[in-house]
């Protein structure tokens, strides 16, 4: 008869399992050593014939548990593979849900070189940042140079009130003033990607969380 359990209790027990199965082979006995004229095993200091039933047993408990892992567990991927959750972003199965956060968490298969949302963000926010600091230093220097330009037309001590000599200064500093080439609006960019990978990961932790909690199974 089939056994009926929400996902949430699967996973619970799955997870169980694998700490109950790991104690129970790290305390079996399967092998032991005992003198031709001796009853009792060594290591052991049981009977023969009761180290024998118990090896049995043990193994037979954690096959039988091993059995029922892969149980829970084939039954939670098959669940996972046809349950369909819903974000703002678009739907997912709860396997591609899963696929996806992990791959934005960087915990997939490949890391955080697969975060290409938050590689794309630290790029963009890096490389911007990078720029307003050239166009702030560059543009200081060049009012320096400027100065200097005033300084030597007009003299420190000048009373010229004639401003014509100065437009060639005026010309240089608007020339050479350093300007941010933004054809995508970065800043703009950086907070949508920011914002959207921040509320999609919020919406697939609450919807695998109401899925697993709301979906039933049967092992």
């Amino acid at each position: 008869m089939a056994e009926k359990m929400l996902v949430t209790q699967a996973l619970d027990e799955r997870d169980l399992l694998v700490k109950k199965i790991g104690d129970k082979i790290a305390k079996a006995s399967f092998t032991d050593v005992k003198k031709h004229n001796e009853e009792k095993v060594m290591e052991g200091r049981l009977n023969e014939d009761d180290y024998r039933r118990d090896a049995e047993s043990a193994y037979q408990q954690i096959m039988d548990l091993i059995q029922r892992f892969q149980r829970i567990d084939a039954a939670i991927v098959s669940s996972n593979a046809a349950t369909i959750i819903h974000t703002s972003f678009g739907d997912y199965t709860v396997a591609g849900a899963i696929s996806l956060r992990s791959r934005m968490r960087g915990s997939g298969s490949y890391d955080d070189e697969a975060d290409f949302e938050q590689n794309l963000y630290n790029k963009m926010k890096s490389e911007l940042d990078k720029r307003l600091f050239t166009i702030e230093s560059k543009n200081k220097q060049l009012e320096t140079t400027a100065e200097s330009m005033r300084l030597s037309i007009l003299g420190k001590d000048s009373k010229v009130k004639d401003d014509k000599p100065l437009e060639v200064v005026t010309t240089y500093v608007k020339e050479n003033t350093a300007e941010l080439v933004d054809p995508l609006d970065v800043q703009k960019k950086v907070e949508e990607i920011r914002e959207r990978r921040s509320k999609l990961l919020s919406e697939l932790d609450t919807q695998i969380k109401v899925s697993n909690a709301t979906t039933f199974i049967e092992i």
